[in-house]
């Protein structure tokens, strides 16, 4: 029977079973469950938000259903408190051990895959079908905290080249700007270009679940495998969706992280038959316009010089009493999003 791991004993022993199966015990779980033999821990497994994760069952015990039991308890707890779908990183060789509990893998890499359980990927393409268009379509993922004439600048640039652009505004309410307030300046920003699509990347690009070091330190160690994970999942599953067969990048001056991206894009697409196109950034008084220039700026209150760097629809954003609450929080802190 499966068992919720509160007291301080269960959790050192659960601490231990993961640990002595080689993967790594992390504070910050919603649910951590187990199951004992005659007092004695064999399985464990959690749940942090909608990841599951740190499953371990003793050698003895692999055999039978423990890790389903685990599973299907935390699925549960996870519908419960309201997420759907749910996932899982596992270790390559573990993949078909999910699949054979109704995951589905979503991508792999050398040293991790994801999977996912409930409404997921396809239930969320399916919902953009009547955007597909046919062509010769490219793609670009932005941030865009806030749209600048950069982003506007490498919009333009990529749909010149293409029949019709996607453009993926990332999702995760991790920035300054709340994705409402992201999404709603790139729709006005980019409104009079007519062969661009906006939409966003869901669980899917650029995400909590799938390159969560974007959001973090700079020099995460994991950084680089996230990145490939994340542009796998992008080649096998959203490009063919929606004919993708370029994707679009500035190049990055400032950001190590940005900048390591483009260079996974790089190393992981073409083998998919996608190109990889990274445009010049634009300029403004010789340095290349970012966001983080602007949130910059906004917190010292110099609206004059935020003309030069954002389209006048962002412009009238940030000077409005809708934004003040996005400019005290820039000045009290300044992060990298």
């Amino acid at each position: 029977m499966v068992t919720e791991l509160n007291c301080v004993t269960d959790v050192v022993a659960a601490q231990d079973l993961i640990e002595q199966s080689g993967l790594a015990f992390e504070d910050g779980f919603d649910d951590l469950v187990g199951v004992f033999e005659n007092n004695e821990l064999v399985a464990v497994g959690a749940r942090a938000g909608n990841i599951l994760k740190m499953f371990a069952v003793e050698p003895a015990h692999r055999s039978g259903d423990l890790l389903g039991e685990l599973v299907t308890n935390l699925v549960n707890r996870g519908f419960s408190a309201g997420f759907d779908p749910l996932f899982v990183y596992t270790k390559p060789e573990y993949a078909t051990s999910f699949e054979a509990l109704n995951f589905s893998l979503l991508a792999s890499h050398e040293q991790v895959a994801l999977l996912e359980y409930g409404k997921g990927l396809k239930h969320w393409l399916a919902s953009l079908r009547p955007l597909v268009r046919p062509g010769h379509n490219g793609a670009v993922v932005m941030n865009c905290n806030p749209f600048t004439l950069g982003h506007r600048h490498l919009v333009e640039s990529a749909a010149r080249q293409v029949d019709n652009l996607y453009l993926f505004v990332v999702r995760e309410d991790n920035s300054v700007f709340p994705f409402e307030v992201r999404e709603r300046l790139v729709r006005a920003g980019v409104a009079t270009i007519p062969n661009v699509q906006v939409l966003d990347t869901s669980h899917y690009a650029v995400s909590n679940i799938t390159f969560p070091a974007y959001f973090l330190d700079e020099h995460n160690p994991v950084a680089v495998i996230q990145m490939e994970l994340d542009l796998n999942l992008f080649a096998a599953q959203i490009a063919p969706f929606f004919v993708i067969t370029r994707r679009f990048a500035g190049t990055e001056p400032y950001c190590d992280v940005t900048g390591g991206y483009n260079e996974a894009m790089k190393r992981v697409l073409p083998a998919y038959g996608i190109e990889v196109v990274e445009i010049e950034r634009k300029r403004s008084d010789q340095a290349a316009i970012s966001a983080s220039q602007v949130r910059a700026l906004l917190a010292r209150g110099q609206f004059g010089a935020l003309a030069e760097l954002v389209p006048a629809t962002t412009l009238d954003f940030l000077c409005s009493a809708e934004a003040a609450p996005i400019r005290e929080g820039l000045q009290r802190n300044r992060g990298r999003h």
